[in-house]
């Protein structure tokens, strides 16, 4: 009995000062995850601070790893060697986010939130990887504890594959929202080619309780169908908004300046509601079509469109190639949804 307490006591002993860190990182991360960058008043090198920030993460990888290791077999770290190893894996948290906070706004909020981003996955990883060395038996490497030190080095390795500057980073915005809208566009197209019942891969008439299904409930009439065409076309307008904004910051996009990071920064925000608005459209034409709720929607998905449109018109990724497709495609949310809303008013034949 006195052996296990004599055991509890060297456990309880070394957990201090791994809750202690366990504490201190947590708030990290809450600055982190919660603060702003500071403001820059001098020259930034955004090269300098690259080469910085992926030594200090390389460093918290490092220390993660003699962390777990030093809790993976006997003997159990003596109360004194723990709290060597927590200062050192401390000190590299905080070295990470002191750099991370050197990055100023000026550089651009979409670069700046893909690294706090990548930083506060790095924080959550050592975070978990200290909570299971504080409830596992620490004279054994359980599964989870690999586990959460392989988390720690992948987010860390991800520091590898982030945008270098807020052109890279606007660009990953933008590629993201283009395969959402791309998937709301084939669901609908893959909808209408169903027979007749959109519904009737997941609903059975022969289920118990089930009555005959009503017609207006799963079937779209002829109205119905007319109606999705134009919702269609504000769909793929959508879609090819993106792909061509996507290709005008590719070549045009310009990150040097504070006025075109701005602009940037600006086209990613406008963008990120187009998404939404297209999911929303979509959903809304499933039936039993809710015409006053498809109309709202499109609605929606027009005066997103042609925001991104003007504001792509005034930044310094457009020039004169790209002001045919911005006119074009504000032509075709016009007409789109007075195309909609026209037949939304005729019933049927």
């Amino acid at each position: 009995m006195s052996g296990a307490n004599n055991g509890d006591n060297s456990r309880g002993d070394v957990r201090v000062p791994l809750r202690n860190l366990l504490n201190s990182i947590q708030c990290v991360r809450d600055t982190v995850r919660d603060g702003e960058s500071n403001e820059s008043d001098g020259a930034f090198n955004l090269s300098n601070f690259w080469d910085t920030l992926n030594q200090a993460v390389k460093t918290v990888s490092q220390e993660a790893t003699k962390l777990s290791l030093a809790f993976s077999k006997p003997p159990v770290p003596s109360q004194e060697d723990g709290e060597k190893l927590s200062e050192s894996m401390q000190k590299s948290i905080l070295t990470l986010s002191t750099v991370y906070y050197w990055l100023p706004k000026s550089q651009g909020s979409s670069l700046r939130r893909a690294i706090r981003n990548a930083t506060v996955n790095v924080l959550r990883g050592v975070i978990q990887l200290v909570e299971v060395i504080l409830s596992s038996p620490l004279q054994s490497l359980s599964q989870e504890q690999l586990n959460t030190t392989g988390t720690v080095w992948s987010a860390c390795d991800r520091f590898g594959q982030l945008p270098q500057d807020n052109k890279a980073a606007v660009l990953l915005v933008l590629s993201s929202h283009i395969g959402v809208v791309k998937d709301a566009i084939e669901e609908i197209e893959q909808a209408l080619l169903e027979v007749n019942d959109p519904f009737g891969d997941v609903m059975d008439d022969d289920m118990e309780g089930a009555g005959p299904r009503d017609n207006q409930d799963t079937y779209w009439s002829e109205q119905d169908r007319r109606v999705i065409g134009p919702c269609q076309g504000l769909m793929k307008a959508s879609a090819a908004c993106l792909r061509k904004l996507t290709a005008a910051v590719k070549r045009n996009g310009d990150a040097a300046t504070a006025q075109n990071i701005e602009q940037l920064d600006d086209l990613a925000d406008v963008t990120n509601h187009i998404s939404p608005v297209v999911d929303d459209l979509a959903l809304s034409l499933y039936p039993r079509m809710d015409y006053c709720g498809v109309e709202d929607n499109a609605s929606k998905v027009a005066s997103v469109l042609k925001k991104v449109l003007d504001i792509t018109r005034s930044s310094h990724v457009c020039g004169e190639s790209e002001l045919t497709w911005v006119e074009f495609l504000e032509g075709a949310a016009d007409h789109n949804l007075q195309k909609t809303r026209l037949l939304i008013q005729q019933p049927d034949s």
